[in-house]
């Protein structure tokens, strides 16, 4: 197939057409996973409400019937004083400190300086003892991601790309909009888990699809540029709509109509000739191959084409699934190492997401200062990955995403912390980045989507614990970046442990993926019963770089 690209255009007009296309996708995935930080933001201030009071100013009915506290923002958000109200507002005397509390019973009033529109939360008045129910609809969500993955891998290489692809992004914006028509915990826990089915996948098999039909030395720089301006584009502009929109029904809207664009996809995008070529529907494989040479103006010899059916052929006579890689022992261990690593780097950039609430001055500020950090953090990688390449660059990032999350922890809620915080999610993305573009050039064709979607399902495992790394946080409020800073210490450690893959083809076939695994993975090295890998001398050590 390289020597096909190689004659059709590395990067010609349908190929630079074909990552436009795919622009959008990111920029669904981004909105999808990141949406409920905005729709279920709890605005800080709130108290119970008392009727009786409700006349007064907002300063006097507090203090008339609420106790304070050390802690901020001062007040008892949970508990009022067991008094009678009647005599309050006839006296407007404060009842004695040592009144007993009784938990809210007329529910709650809220202030919005720091969410500066009503949200869920407030709606539904999910706070205090009833807090429990975003964090359930968030896990459910979560779920949902795990499902999904399962789901939509499995008919990415047993169907094709395309039905995957369009199916993820239809049921992820079923899922948004159910979400507008729910009135309590649990239809909307169901809604959001339907939403959670297309992450990931909404945006990843489009992915791989353009992936597969680009050149080696152009890899770089699409996976990143792309990633940059669709996803990191999308987080920045999440915060910007809730500020301008401040209404999550007309926000939840917006973000989901990229989606919709998937139903135009498959009279413009092609299915991964790769993935035709290894179900033996040739005839088609080699139709798209012809519309790449009439819009890229270029022609592959006949000689090339004949090649590519025969081994397409011999493709379909071996075992190429799953199982396959995961029986393959060089294979197994390669994805073994590239998942922890995964899990890291997800659990590491996914509690600096939920601790924007908590670091520096804003929510909006932080949230959008630290995705606009991914811009030049990805900028950096599509340009220096191919020179550095794949393992020193994870190395490098995640040794740095060590230092600044230390850092970050031991500094008061400042500007200064809001700075180490865009700092880890800063380093932390370029290596999350390259894990994300190491998978599939390490998986063979016919398991490269359901391969993808093993590594992506077990990293999203990560997101399921994020939430308990930010909850320690109760224990003792510099814990989540501690903890942030010891898993990637151990990350950078097995990040040596990766193969690398830069200027090397995509693997066809298992033997291809072994032997790419076999000369470039640290201390890997050649059966004797390889017959078909060739057996170079291998140092048990890492490559040297520029790192």
């Amino acid at each position: 197939m390289e020597r096909i690209i190689l004659h059709m255009g590395e990067m010609g007009t349908y190929q630079r057409w074909l990552v436009v296309l795919m622009l959008p996708f990111g920029a669904a995935m981004a909105f999808n996973y990141c949406i409920q930080i905005f729709i279920a933001a709890t605005p800080k201030e709130h108290w119970c409400r008392v009727p009786e009071l409700e006349n007064l100013t907002v300063e006097l009915r507090r203090n008339l019937s609420i106790p304070f506290t050390d802690e901020p923002p001062g007040w008892d958000r949970c508990r009022m004083f067991a008094a009678n109200y009647t005599e309050v507002l006839a006296t407007l005397t404060r009842p004695a400190n040592d009144t007993h509390l009784i938990p809210c019973r007329n529910g709650w009033e809220f202030l919005f300086n720091d969410i500066p529109y009503s949200t869920i939360i407030n709606e539904r008045e999910w706070v205090c003892e009833r807090a429990t129910n975003a964090p359930l609809a968030q896990s459910a969500y979560f779920a949902g991601s795990l499902v999904g993955v399962i789901i939509f891998g499995f008919l990415g290489d047993a169907y094709g790309r395309l039905p995957a692809f369009v199916g993820a992004n239809i049921i992820g914006f079923i899922g948004s909009m159910a979400t507008l028509f729910t009135v309590g915990e649990w239809d909307y826990a169901l809604a959001r888990f339907i939403a959670g089915l297309a992450n990931d996948t909404c945006y990843v098999m489009i992915y791989i699809i353009v992936l597969e039909f680009i050149g080696s030395r152009h890899r770089s720089w699409v996976s990143n540029v792309a990633m940059g301006s669709s996803c990191a584009g999308a987080q920045i502009l999440i915060p910007l709509l809730a500020l301008w929109f401040k209404n999550w029904r007309t926000l939840l809207i917006v973000t989901s109509l990229p989606s919709l664009l998937a139903l135009a996809m498959p009279w413009i995008v092609p299915e991964s000739v790769r993935w035709l070529s290894t179900r033996g529907k040739i005839n088609r494989a080699l139709k798209i191959l012809k519309r790449f040479e009439r819009i890229n103006k270029t022609k592959i010899p006949e000689d090339v084409l004949n090649e590519f059916i025969i081994k397409s052929n011999k493709t379909l006579e071996s075992d190429q699934s799953l199982k396959a890689v995961l029986q393959s022992s060089k294979l197994r261990k390669c994805l073994i190492v590239l998942i922890c690593v995964g899990i890291i780097a997800y659990i590491s950039i996914d509690t600096i997401i939920r601790l924007s609430e908590n670091i520096g001055y804003s929510l909006f500020v932080t949230f959008a200062a630290s995705s606009f950090a991914e811009l030049p953090a990805l900028g950096f990688v599509a340009f220096t990955l191919d020179r550095f390449g794949r393992r020193p660059f994870i190395v490098a990032t995640l040794a740095f995403t060590s230092v600044c999350a230390f850092t970050c922890s031991f500094m008061a809620r400042d500007g200064f912390q809001a700075f180490f915080a865009v700092s880890v999610r800063f380093f932390v993305n370029m290596s999350l980045s390259v894990v994300f573009q190491l998978g599939p050039e390490i998986l063979p064709t016919p398991a490269r989507s359901s391969g993808n979607s093993l590594i992506h399902l077990t990293m999203l495992l990560g997101a399921v614990v994020s939430p308990y790394v930010v909850h320690s946080g109760t224990v003792w409020s510099s814990l989540p970046l501690v903890i942030v800073g010891a898993i990637t210490v151990v990350g950078t450690l097995l990040s040596l442990l990766l193969p690398e893959t830069t200027g090397r083809s995509i693997p066809q076939t298992l033997a291809d993926g072994e032997r790419l695994v076999a000369e470039n993975m640290l201390c890997g090295r050649i059966e004797p019963d390889d017959e078909d890998l060739p057996r170079p001398n291998q140092k048990c050590l890492p490559e040297t770089s520029a790192f």
